[in-house]
């Protein structure tokens, strides 16, 4: 099988851990582990999330004295995506000694007329108080919107559109390569009036980036992988109730933050429909057994699992 893994940013950095560098690359090599028994038996391409790498790379140019301005996000996620893809391909060299690994630096394109430019909506970086938030905001020119009870900087996450890139992954692929790509959702840029690419200010959302390049590439599988074991119905009420096999119809019909886990099942639904593979959202230790489709939330064109073949290999039903 072609499998496509999304690794949530909050795989690589757990919530409350310092965002030092032997600590992330500790979970990257954990990461590793849990994904290198299935490079033994698939063809993986691998992205990843960025975003609490971006928001403090976006702090600390904010806070930088010697500059004129803030590096732009553009330059930032690339920045994240050599760092991570660092990571990656050395753990996964490590892990699996003989196989080819590449990490590869992907550009994003996003149509110049999205709306959401006008409206940005993807939360980063720290939460503030209303009133430094205000401040901040006047100082450097961002636009902030309430995040719970508290504040955060939001910049815009147009659609991803192609990764420019497609070309190159394919033929990775077609050498036996695992690839590494697509981190952060790939640096965004746009064409201009004369059909050259050029950065933008903005960030894009790593699970609908994944879809999109799952479904380009022909892969039979889309794992979106973070840190919960399942899709929970209802989170935070006394009727919560986990999702495991479901279809994109069932998924649509419940309501999920668009800060968290609402991209998530909008990239699944979104590759299921259009290819009628299989989308799956879980822990990051349960891959093998989420690819098995015995473990997190399974997505399939009739809500049913994967079936197994008796070389270990999987039909999709």
């Amino acid at each position: 099988m072609r499998v496509v893994i999304a690794l949530g940013g909050n795989a690589l950095l757990r919530r409350g851990e310092r965002p030092d560098a032997t600590v992330q690359h500790a979970n990257v090599r954990a990461a590793v582990a849990a994904l290198a028994p299935l490079a033994h038996r698939h063809e993986l391409v691998i992205t990843h999330g960025n975003g609490p790498q971006v928001g403090l790379l976006a702090l600390q140019s904010a806070a930088d004295r010697s500059l004129d301005r803030p590096f732009p996000f553009d330059v930032l996620g690339a920045e994240t995506q050599g760092m991570i893809g660092y990571w990656l391909l050395q753990s996964l060299q490590n892990a699996l000694p003989g196989r080819q690994v590449c990490a590869l630096l992907n550009q994003t394109l996003v149509s110049a007329a999205d709306p959401a430019f006008a409206d940005p909506a993807k939360f980063v970086g720290p939460v503030y108080e209303r009133e430094e938030a205000g401040r901040l905001a006047a100082e450097r020119g961002w636009t902030v919107k309430q995040d719970g009870p508290h504040w955060r900087r939001v910049v815009p996450s147009p659609d991803p559109q192609r990764v420019v890139e497609t070309r190159l992954i394919r033929l990775l692929l077609s050498s036996g390569t695992i690839a590494v790509c697509a981190g952060g959702g790939g640096v965004p840029v746009i064409r201009d009036e004369h059909g050259q690419l050029t950065g933008v200010e903005a960030v894009v959302d790593k699970d609908l980036t994944a879809a999109l390049l799952a479904e380009a590439l022909d892969a039979d599988a889309l794992l979106l992988l973070t840190d919960v074991p399942q899709v929970v119905r209802g989170y935070g009420t006394p009727d919560a109730e986990p999702i495991g096999h479901t279809t994109p119809a069932q998924l649509r019909a419940e309501h999920f933050p668009a800060g968290s886990m609402g991209p998530k099942t909008e990239a699944a639904c979104r590759f299921v429909e259009l290819t009628g593979g299989m989308a799956a959202i879980g822990a990051l230790g349960d891959a093998q057994a989420i690819l098995d489709g015995i473990a997190g939330t399974v997505v399939t064109p009739d809500g049913r699992p994967p079936q197994n073949d008796t070389d270990g290999s999987q039909d999709l039903i």
